[in-house]
């Protein structure tokens, strides 16, 4: 096991002994699919958001060749899940082109890909008591950064989330807030450019880091694979000191 960077901040080495206790489900089969829409359903009821997924709590793209859908795990017991898109040129689904499609296709058309967030659900009952959720469900976006090399990770999210995206993610706005019509109040788009900035980011947040075996399990996918959901054991603590070059694209 890797040593903890002596720089490592208390609140960073706090989420790397969390690590420990959490692992990661792909979720593939329709079993754990209902179980991802009871806590969207718990969560969103909660938050009075409902209203924002009029298709549904689970609809097409979750199932897209190129969506990722998580659950993640803590002592055994789904605590929050989160969906992935990968967003290239030649694949364009995308939750964030639903409300800025023409922020997304300048991107696009610049030659980028894109990692796209979205649908993240949390129980309601815990968050106030795990305070870490947030950040460890979304580590998987920057796993897949670094898993496809992509060159940006998207946050698309309500104006006063925006903080917390420029403050952990070294977001910048790509969108100021403004109505998004299909969900009918304000949303702001942002991204964090993770080959200007992954170093920093995996120095200040190691428990962002990941093996190639890691990244592996989490977005490999063979097309005759009926296997169900995939448990992933966080790798954060095994990556060597300094070995940021195989973690994101710098």
């Amino acid at each position: 096991m890797a040593s903890i960077p002596l720089n490592t901040s208390d609140f960073s080495r706090k989420l790397l002994e969390i690590l420990d206790h959490v692992e990661y489900r792909r979720i593939e089969s329709s079993e754990d699919m209902e179980d991802v829409e009871r806590l969207r359903w718990k969560a969103y009821k909660a938050h009075d958001v409902l209203a924002l997924a009029p298709k549904g709590l689970l609809d097409d793209t979750d199932f897209d060749s190129h969506a990722y859908v998580f659950g993640l795990y803590y002592y055994g017991e789904m605590v929050s899940t989160v969906r992935l898109h990968y967003v290239t040129p030649d694949h364009r689904v995308s939750q964030s082109a639903g409300a800025f499609p023409e922020a997304i296709d300048s991107l696009l058309d610049a030659g980028l890909t894109l990692i796209d967030p979205a649908r993240f659900a949390a129980d309601p009952e815990l968050t106030a008591d795990l305070s870490w959720i947030p950040y460890l469900t979304l580590r998987p976006s920057i796993v897949a950064a670094a898993h496809f090399r992509a060159d940006r990770v998207l946050q698309f999210c309500r104006p006063p989330h925006a903080a917390f995206y420029k403050r952990v993610f070294y977001a910048d706005t790509i969108v100021p807030g403004r109505l998004a019509k299909n969900y009918g109040i304000d949303m702001t788009l942002m991204a964090t450019n993770v080959i200007e900035v992954g170093r920093k980011l995996l120095t200040r947040y190691p428990f962002f880091m990941s093996s190639a075996s890691e990244q592996r399990m989490m977005f490999s996918r063979s097309p005759e694979s009926t296997l169900p959901s995939l448990t992933i054991i966080p790798t954060a603590r095994f990556v060597p000191e300094g070995q940021f070059g195989t973690d994101l694209p710098l």
